[in-house]
Parts: structure tokens; C-alpha cells; sequence
């Protein structure tokens, strides 16, 4: 038998760990957690919540633990312990409080495809500092002059190209418009030459990777998609190369004198590593996200006609002054005078959803509405469950333009007369959120919208079109047609 006296030599150790798993569990009981469910060990419900749906419905997994536990839940998912927030307020108290209650938390996964000085997922100073690029790149000057100029260009680009009678994917086409005018105004790369060509067909590999399980195995999309990684940094670089020796030499082409590579060598301090990764960051933002938005404004316009009609009436308007003047370009008056054009590309967002849910992690305790939220967990902003939301928008899965032309803060999509639904309707803009908000607001939101209305300002003018074929958007959880959104197109 042991001497008694070594049990006593340890009892202090032991005493010490029991006391630290009381205080761990008093801490846990303190919080008030929202209820929920943490699901399987590891995975939790992550799979569940990342099974594709309808881009206009918030999914039967979210459905189904709305109904169950309310608005804000607690869950495990992407290996971490989350609320998942679908209150309009909190949304955007947690929105509102960036940086200081909460900060930008993606999986690493996300960190380790689109690059470590992505804007998507650096926080902070350096965060702030990427984005004052990105805002001086989209500033009101440029958009009103410059930009403003390339999106017609792009987009009759673009619509030039259809044929009378031909079905073709509205998705692909999109994708084209907005990839060749980020390519041109970040690197002038010229639209159908062979190295933009290439580089659209390894970002086509790169996007199925982004959207993918993070397995990095042998012939898995996420591997192919790191390699395709590889070879647009390269390709960057090189071009990267070439610019500094022309700088250097005094061989500058004013033609590249507007484009982003261009404007961070001369004006800032970033390296090699952080400059690759903005320019991948800003194709990926810029491109991805507004060629949805595009598509899905051609997918929800054929099931109103009369918006398409108010469109018209809107845009011959605009086009019968303009041949009055003598001026063929849009100018940024033109712009402003398309007020219809601005509640279809709301309504397309709202209803759409480009970006359902975001990813921020709480920096303190936080409590909100009786709940509490513990510093380090994983907080999901569930945008879709807002825009979606029945109790702040009229049969919110009806695509309804009219829901914003007035705004006089009565409930969302709340009828102003006893005619019938298709009648202008008033909206409050308090909750609709699709380009996030607060500190991370997206910098190209203004851009996004311009390519919207120039494109349909042009295809209302040029084109009908028709569904080719049954299609429908879907959440994977990026927002995609599993056809390509095939459409039948006739020349007006």
C-alpha cells in the first residue's frame, strides 16, 4: 500500500482542477443561451444547413428551427458553436457593432483559397486600409465618369453578340459582362484576347473550388481549385512585372493609367503578396456576385410584365432625349432619371438574395433581447431570413418592384390603396440589407447597381426574351441556375 502522505502532496493539484471545472461550469450556467440544437459531434448541422435550396425561400433546415425556437438559435456549425440570427435587429446590431462587439470571422477554408490579404476576411486596420483602395478605386468620381462609360461599353459588348432566335445561358452571359469589365478596369485586359480567355477559364475553376467542401485531396474541386489559384496569382504577377518595368522605363500606356494594378503601385505602400490578393479578391467580389444579380433580374422579369413594361416606357424616355440632344453615351443624369429601374434592382436583391448569411464572431459577451451571445462564438447574420420575412414584407417570395417606390415608414410592401396588388406599394428600407452594412459595407455596392441598370436599360430597349427552358435559382448557398438560366431572346 502507497504512503499516505503522496495523496496529501497532490491533494492541493486536485482540489485546484475541481475547483477550475466548478467555475467553468458556473460560467456556462450563467449564460442564457438561445435555445437550439447542437446536432452531431464535429459536424454539427452543418450539412443540413448547407443543403441547397430555393434562392427565394430561407430553406426547410432554417424553416424548421424557425418554427421550433424562434428567430435566434444557438446550433454548431463550420466546427464552431454559432447563433444564428435571423431578427432583423440583431442583423443589424451585429452589423452596426463591427469591430468592437463583433468582428468578420469566415471558415479558413474560405481564408485559405481566396488568400490570407482577401478583403473578405482580413479585419481591423489592415481591413480598413484595403477598403480605402477599393473606395478610391469606386469613387462617386469615377462611377459618374469613367466607370459609368465602361459599363455601357461592356454591356453592348455583351448584347451585341445574341442572335435572333438563339437560346443561350443568360448565367454565362452575365458572367461575361461582368468578369471582362472588372478584368479591363483592374488589369486592362482586353475582352476576347487570349490571356483574359485563359484567365476567365481557370477563374471558372477557381469559383467551383470557392463553393466546394474544403477537401484538399487529389482531383476534388477545392484542389483543383488552389491550382487554379497558383496560376492566376502568376499570371497577376507577371503582369505586375511588366507594369513596374514599363513605369520604370517611361513606357506607361494611358489606357492603364485607369486601372486599379496601376493606381496601387503608384500610391501604396502594399506587398507583392497583399497587392495579388486584393486584385483576386476584387474579381472574385466584382465579378461573382453582380453577374448574379444579373441573371436573376432576367430570370424574375418575364413573370411581371408589367414591370417590364414600366421599364420601357422608362428607358425610351430616357433614349427619346437623348436623340433629341444628339448624345448617344448615358450620362450620369440618364442614370439618375431611372427611378423604376432602382425598385427593380432592390426588388431582384431582396428577392434574390446574392449574399444570404455572413460569418462575424462576438469579441465580448453580448446580450441581446434577453439572450446571451459568448465572447468567441460564432455569430451568423442571416440576411435571406430578413428579405423574407412576412411579418416586414408583403408576400415577400412575390417579386413586387412597386413595393419601393415610396417609403413613408409603413410596413414593407404594405398596399397605399384598396386596388389591386400590382398597384405602387410603399417599403421601408430599415432592414434590407444586401450589401451587408456598417464598417464591412461592400465597396462596389454603388458599381453594382450601375451595371444593373445599364444592362437592363439596354436589354428592355434591344431585346424580349423568354425562359428557354424550366429553370430555377438556387442556394448552394451561393446563388446559382442548375441550367444556366437558358433563355430564348427576340430582337425588339
Amino acid at each position: 500500500m502507497k504512503d499516505p502522505k503522496y495523496i496529501f502532496l497532490f491533494l492541493p493539484s486536485i482540489l485546484s482542477l475541481f475547483l477550475f471545472f466548478v467555475l467553468i461550469k458556473r460560467k456556462q450556467r450563467r449564460f442564457n443561451l438561445p435555445p437550439g440544437n447542437m446536432g452531431w459531434p464535429f459536424v454539427g448541422e452543418t450539412i443540413g444547413y448547407l443543403r441547397p435550396c430555393s434562392a427565394i425561400s430561407i430553406g426547410e433546415f432554417m424553416q424548421q428551427h424557425i418554427s421550433r425556437y424562434g428567430n435566434i438559435y444557438k446550433s454548431n456549425l463550420f466546427g464552431e458553436k454559432t447563433i444564428v440570427s435571423a431578427d432583423a435587429g440583431l442583423n443589424k446590431f451585429i452589423l452596426q457593432n463591427e469591430g468592437r462587439l463583433f468582428e468578420c470571422s469566415y471558415p479558413r477554408s474560405i481564408g485559405g483559397i481566396l488568400g490570407k490579404w482577401s478583403m473578405l476576411v482580413l479585419v481591423g486596420d489592415m481591413h480598413r486600409d484595403m477598403r480605402i483602395i477599393s473606395l478610391n478605386f469606386l469613387s462617386n468620381a469615377r462611377l459618374r465618369t469613367h466607370l459609368l462609360r465602361e459599363v455601357e461599353k461592356h454591356t453592348l459588348l455583351v448584347l451585341g453578340t445574341w442572335k435572333e432566335n438563339c437560346i443561350f445561358s443568360a448565367q454565362d452571359e452575365a458572367k461575361k459582362f461582368t468578369f471582362n469589365l472588372m478584368a479591363k478596369n483592374i488589369m486592362s485586359l482586353d475582352p476576347g484576347h487570349p490571356e483574359t480567355e485563359q484567365l476567365k477559364q481557370e477563374y471558372v475553376t477557381f469559383m467551383k473550388g470557392v463553393v466546394s467542401a474544403p477537401l484538399n485531396l487529389p482531383g476534388t474541386a477545392y484542389r483543383k481549385a488552389l491550382q487554379s489559384r497558383s496560376t492566376i496569382l502568376k499570371f497577376i504577377e507577371r503582369k505586375m512585372e511588366e507594369r513596374i518595368r514599363k513605369m520604370k522605363e517611361g513606357k506607361e500606356n494611358s489606357s492603364e493609367e485607369d486601372d486599379l494594378l496601376e493606381w496601387v503601385l503608384k500610391h501604396s505602400n502594399l506587398s507583392t503578396e497583399q497587392i495579388l490578393d486584393l486584385i483576386l479578391s476584387l474579381l472574385f467580389a466584382g465579378h461573382e456576385t453582380s453577374s448574379v444579380a444579373v441573371a436573376l433580374a432576367i430570370y424574375f422579369l418575364p413573370g411581371c410584365p408589367m414591370a417590364i413594361q414600366q421599364l420601357r416606357e422608362e428607358h425610351l424616355e430616357i433614349a427619346r432625349a437623348k436623340k433629341q440632344s444628339g448624345e448617344t453615351e448615358l450620362n450620369w443624369d440618364d442614370y439618375k432619371k431611372m427611378e423604376f429601374t432602382q425598385c427593380v434592382i432592390s426588388e431582384t436583391l431582396r428577392l434574390g438574395n446574392v449574399v444570404r448569411f455572413l460569418h462575424r464572431k462576438a469579441l465580448k459577451d453580448v446580450r441581446y433581447k434577453g439572450y446571451d451571445i459568448p465572447c468567441g462564438w460564432k455569430v451568423l447574420p442571416v440576411i435571406a431570413a430578413v428579405h423574407l420575412d412576412p411579418f416586414l414584407f408583403d408576400h415577400p417570395q412575390h417579386f413586387n418592384p412597386w413595393r419601393w417606390q415610396q417609403n413613408n415608414g409603413n410596413r414593407a410592401g404594405t398596399t397605399t390603396s384598396t386596388s389591386s396588388s400590382s398597384c405602387p406599394t410603399t417599403s421601408s428600407s430599415n432592414y434590407f440589407m444586401p450589401f451587408g452594412g456598417g464598417p464591412r459595407l461592400c465597396a462596389g455596392s454603388e458599381l453594382a447597381k450601375l451595371e444593373m441598370a445599364v444592362f437592363i436599360h439596354h436589354l428592355v430597349l434591344n431585346c424580349q426574351w423568354e425562359l428557354a427552358d424550366i429553370d430555377h435559382a438556387f442556394a448552394f448557398p451561393f446563388v446559382d441556375f442548375p441550367k444556366g438560366l437558358p433563355i430564348r431572346v427576340f430582337k425588339s
